[in-house]
Parts: structure tokens; C-alpha cells; sequence
């Protein structure tokens, strides 16, 4: 795999780096962002997966992550949230298509041959950061925004012991439950909802799926809130599975990154006490 660097700026004592490369699980050039922090290495890693219509950037350069990120020595992996190149399928709306890859490996035409974000996410991208980054991949933790927390939440939990933290901002924690992931899911993965669990949180917890502990903040203000978020589903799953949920009610905070930027340092900070184990 070969890797091409974009871009890299000094950043709060590291380094903030965007780079692309051309993917086998997509059969397309994906990008990404990465923040190095200060010292020698390897970094404990934080991935950040953002939600729809969002790139690699939206994260990097709205959530102003970088400051607690550099102060305590953690890694920020950013990807894009889809493939996009020309050729990739594409629809009108903006909760399917590029910019809503759902981090599903996708079974149906025509987004089978490109939507492989679960295996990009999961197997390929972290063995190019292993290859090319001062990454300390014994040490990792997963959060996400919206469609991203929700990848965030169903990736720790198909992956039990790869990540010692995972959180997540307002995550959409049951597809099999909103108007986004039933549209998303049947189109990517056909009409057998079986087939969705295994890219549900709530059902990978009925399912025996677990982690040890999820920090999750979500805003009271979101316009989101109870027709596609949900939270109180995740909570009494992980009430059911006896799965620690530490479920942060904001007051007046909606689904802007305006909300991330306000608890993003509480976020870092709770996974780095948990990588530095």
C-alpha cells in the first residue's frame, strides 16, 4: 500500500498530517487524517469515526481535539467516512451513498463493490498506520459521532479486546430501530434484518457481544433525539448485558460539533486512563 502525504502542519507540539492511498477493500483512493503527538513513540491510538456528510476533515479540523490529544500523548486517526472516487454508487439523498457508508461491508448492487467500510476500518487501514505511523496499536480506543458513534460502538463490540476504551457523541445506537439505518442497511445489506445485527450495538449486546465499560454524551437539544438517536435503547441493553454505560445527558447541546468541541477533552482524557493501563 502505498502512502501519499497531502499535507502536514506543526500542531500544539506534534504534527497534524492528511494522506491518501489506494484501498483493496474499496477499490478506491481513500484519505485520512492523523495527529502525531510530541516524543518518539509508538502512541497509544484514538479513532475517531465521523458521522454523515462528513470527510476526514470535519473531525481534524472542528473538534479542536488536538490540544488534549498532544498534552496527553495519543494518536488521532481520522478516516474518511466513505469511498468516493468516480464510478463509486451515489445517491440524492445525503444518508445513503458517499458520505454514509455506515461502516458496513455492503451485499447489494450496486454499492457491493465499493462500501467495504467495515474491513477498511477494521483490517486494512489499521495495518497501514502499524506500516507507516509511530503507532502503538497494543493500545487503542474507538469513538464516533452520530452514524460514526454508531460504527465506533459496533466495532469495539465485533472486535472484544482490541480496544481498551470506546465513547461515543450522540451515536445512532439502533439501526434496526430508525428511519436511517432501515433505509441504510436495506439498501446495503438487502431486506433480511437478521443479517443487520451484527451492525447494531443494541443487538450485538443481546447477542453476547461485550466491552467493559462505554462513555456516550448526548445533547438534550437534538433535533435527533428520539427518531434516530435513541440513547435510552442502549441503556437498557447494556443494562441487560450488564455492560458499564456511563450515558451523559447534556442540557441545550444539539448535534453540531459545537457539542463535540465542548466534550471532547472529557472524551481523551477517559480514554487515555484506560490505554495507559
Amino acid at each position: 500500500m502505498t502512502l501519499e502525504t497531502l499535507s502536514a502542519q506543526r500542531c500544539h507540539g506534534g504534527v497534524q498530517s492528511f494522506h491518501r492511498h489506494a484501498s483493496a477493500e474499496t477499490g478506491t483512493t481513500m484519505r485520512f487524517g492523523v495527529f502525531t503527538p510530541p516524543g518518539e513513540g509508538p502512541h497509544p491510538v484514538v479513532w475517531f469515526l465521523a458521522g454523515l456528510t462528513c470527510t476526514e476533515e470535519n473531525f481534524t479540523v472542528k473538534a479542536g481535539a488536538q490540544k488534549a490529544a498532544s498534552e496527553l500523548g495519543l494518536m488521532l486517526i481520522a478516516p474518511d467516512t466513505s469511498p468516493r472516487d468516480e464510478g463509486v454508487a451515489d445517491d440524492p439523498a445525503y444518508d445513503l451513498g458517499q458520505g454514509a457508508g455506515f461502516y458496513v461491508d455492503a451485499k447489494q448492487e450496486p454499492w457491493s463493490p465499493h462500501f467495504r467500510m467495515r474491513s477498511y476500518i477494521e483490517r486494512e487501514l489499521p495495518a497501514l498506520i502499524d506500516a507507516e505511523f509511530p503507532a502503538d496499536l497494543g493500545r487503542q480506543g474507538i469513538m464516533g459521532h452520530s452514524m460514526g458513534g454508531h460504527g465506533a460502538l459496533t466495532i469495539a463490540l465485533r472486535n472484544p479486546g482490541r480496544f481498551a476504551a470506546v465513547s461515543a457523541f450522540a451515536p445512532i445506537v439502533s439501526p434496526l430501530n430508525c428511519p436511517w439505518g432501515e433505509k441504510a442497511l436495506t439498501a446495503y445489506l438487502g431486506a433480511d434484518r437478521g443479517a443487520w445485527r451484527a451492525y447494531d450495538a443494541c443487538a450485538l449486546l443481546d447477542d453476547g457481544a461485550r466491552v467493559a465499560e462505554i462513555l456516550v454524551d448526548q445533547g438534550e437539544a437534538d433535533t435527533f433525539l428520539s427518531s434516530q438517536l435513541k440513547p435510552h435503547l442502549l441503556e437498557a441493553a447494556c443494562a441487560r448485558a450488564g455492560v458499564a454505560l456511563t450515558l451523559r445527558r447534556q442540557a441545550g447541546y444539539d448535534h453540531s460539533y459545537w457539542f463535540i468541541q465542548s466534550f471532547i477533552d472529557d472524551h481523551l482524557k477517559w480514554h487515555a486512563a484506560r490505554l495507559q493501563r
